[in-house]
């Protein structure tokens, strides 16, 4: 493998602290790598480093001329009045150009058809069509279907599959991923795991999912104080060799305090004579001094915060109801929480799961049913948003702001920059500005002020997001403890998996399932299910046919299949009207968009099942 692209001796700093200095890194042709590192380590910046975002103020990136590099940014940013399809379609490339005039004509009322016929001509010559196919399967898989919508409509969510969709369809010689996973669903996750792996993809990311790390990446790279190590493995492999590396760190560190405890008192000695003493003595003495500071004893995160009493009533919801735009988010569910609900919330995008949260939280009332909640219960809600902090504030003053003093589950009482240095929060980040904290570390913060609550119903939406593994991990000890209720979303397989006893399966049309078990229990009932229905088709399919000399259609059958005739031609009718319709509503309004298409996707699903029977009654007719 040769190498694509090398940083030798990189050095950056952010607010005039470095983040590291002399760091040399090459990534080969080919190679899936993932970096990983503590929240503040630096990982951003050296991806935005690689990515010729900015220079660094040391060394330098090497690499050909000719190497593409797509870079997804944890925050993407846009040009300004762009629509989604002038940011994905490239000027500069031709196919891409002329799908975009061929899309863009065929939503038109009535196109040219010699306009038409000559794009057709244009997009066989070119190769195109199998291209086009490709983007749209892209575009979907994003949840992207309003092509003239103007990217300044769009959530942060949908702006982040955009700038993903975007990159996927230019396929670069490198791609530089930070938090891929953020914002997807789990299907549309796994999706892009195959299509990561397929190829000779070389790829550096960044991601907290564990699962997506393991089942795409081949490499670790770990940046810890500055330095880079590298693990040829998986994230198993790469916590064992870790492991064995920071024993090995920490009997030299022991051992350089020793050897800096025998300097020291060899310095302090004839301080009259200091200037006939070894000056390479000295300097080594220096350095050694230098090198122990630096490396202190790994630090921990310890989440044992008191919990409010729990009562017998915590919540119960009956009969919930809540539509937007006619559109139904849930129809009709009841659940009454027990002590100790360990519950998954699961579902596509779109599909309703902050609505229900914010029902249970109180910040939204249902337009049908009731929700009666505990006494004693107090919630404790990490939202996917964030908290909004005031910059210019000092990280203690956040804290203080709640409380001065903490009480933990062991009955300790703590001072507020006690837990902040529990929370990974130096005393010079506690005194710092929150300006200065990188977004994990601001998401850290957040988790901490909602820890601090002492909830005894704990509502975690997308936690994962930003946080690095070892924040992680400390959190799922945590959750592993809480004897509270807990409800958690997250696209995080392997936190789904180890949290849940239980899942909220929120379906898309109002209904929510209630399934017994983790995420990946579910998963492999759905693939047995699809197996015996798989099966029971072969089956059908090769079984010998019979004659049959009974009558072919009863009457109640033969009205059936005259009736489905004019059925269909109503559907067809109203699906033609609506996709005409859907060209002369504004781009703009992407709400009515959006309305139009899921009557218009309703109405081809409904369709295809008349078209369906109409087939069966027919057979049997002939």
């Amino acid at each position: 493998m040769s190498t694509l692209i090398a940083a030798e001796g990189l050095g950056h700093a952010y607010h005039d602290e470095w983040l590291f200095k002399k760091l040399t890194l090459g990534i080969q042709t080919g190679q899936r790598v993932a970096l990983v590192g503590i929240n503040g380590a630096g990982k951003s910046t050296l991806l935005k480093l690689l990515a010729e975002r900015f220079l660094p103020l040391e060394g330098k990136i090497v690499k050909n001329k000719s190497v593409r590099i797509g870079f997804l940014d944890q925050e993407p940013s846009f040009p300004e009045g762009f629509s989604i399809s002038d940011f994905i379609f490239s000027l500069e490339n031709k196919q891409q150009q002329l799908i975009k005039e061929y899309e863009e004509l065929i939503e038109q009322e009535n196109p040219d058809e010699d306009h038409l016929n000559r794009l057709y001509g244009e997009l066989s010559e070119h190769n195109a069509w199998e291209y086009e196919h490709e983007i749209k399967t892209i575009l979907s898989r994003m949840g992207i279907t309003h092509l003239q919508q103007q990217i300044s409509t769009l959530s942060g969510g949908q702006k982040k599959r955009l700038a993903l969709a975007k990159l996927l369809i230019e396929d670069p010689d490198f791609y530089i991923l930070d938090e891929p996973t953020n914002h997807l669903d789990i299907d549309t996750i796994e999706w892009l795991e195959k299509l990561l792996t397929s190829g000779n993809k070389t790829i550096l990311l960044v991601t907290h999912d564990r699962y997506f790390l393991d089942n795409v990446c081949n490499t670790i790279v770990e940046l810890d104080k500055g330095k880079t190590f590298t693990y040829n493995g998986n994230y198993a492999y790469f916590l064992e060799k870790k492991s064995e590396r920071e024993a090995s760190d920490e009997a030299t560190f022991q051992k350089n305090k020793n050897l800096l405890k025998k300097e020291l008192e060899w310095m302090r000695r004839m301080p009259q004579a200091r200037g006939t003493k070894s000056q390479a003595r000295i300097d080594a003495f220096y350095d050694l001094e230098s090198r122990t500071k630096q490396n202190t004893e790994s630090q921990s995160i310890t989440l044992n915060v008191k919990m409010a009493r729990q009562g017998n009533k915590i919540l119960e919801l009956e009969h919930i109801g809540q539509s937007f735009d006619e559109k139904k988010i849930i129809n009709d569910f009841s659940y009454t929480f027990k002590r100790a609900d360990r519950i998954g919330l699961a579902g596509k995008n779109g599909t309703g799961k902050s609505t229900l949260l914010n029902i249970i939280t109180g910040f939204l009332q249902p337009e049908k049913g009731k929700v009666s909640v505990g006494e004693t219960t107090v919630y404790g809600y990490y939202k996917q948003g964030g908290l909004a902090f005031n910059e210019k504030e000092r990280v203690i003053d956040i804290v203080k702001s709640d409380a001065e003093y903490i009480k933990m589950a062991d009955g300790q009482t703590i001072s507020a920059s006690q837990l902040l240095t529990l929370f990974l929060f130096p005393p010079k980040k506690q005194h710092g500005m929150v300006e200065k904290l990188s977004g994990g570390e601001k998401k850290r913060l957040h988790l901490m002020k909602v820890l601090m609550q002492n909830p005894n119903f704990l509502i975690l939406d997308e936690p994962t997001n930003d946080l690095d593994i070892d924040t992680l991990n400390v959190l799922e000890e945590f959750l592993e403890n809480f004897p509270g209720v807990l409800i958690l979303v997250s696209h995080d397989r392997y936190l789904l998996d180890k949290m849940s006893e239980q899942l909220f399966i929120m379906e898309g049309n109002g209904e929510v399932n209630i399934y017994n078990g983790n995420y990946s229990e579910y998963r492999l009932s759905l693939e047995q299910l699809k197996d015996k229905a798989e099966k029971k088709t072969a089956a059908a399919a090769s079984a010998p046919a019979v004659k049959d000399n009974t009558k072919k259609l009863s009457y109640k059958e033969q009205k059936e299949l005259e009736d489905s005739e004019a059925k269909i031609a109503t559907l067809e009718d109203k699906i033609v009207s609506l996709t005409s319709s859907l060209s002369a509503i504004d781009s703009s309004n992407y709400k009515e968009i959006e309305n139009v298409s899921a009557e218009i996707q309703a109405l081809n699903n409904e369709l295809d099942q008349v078209m369906e029977r109409w087939l069966e009654l027919s057979e049997k007719n002939n």
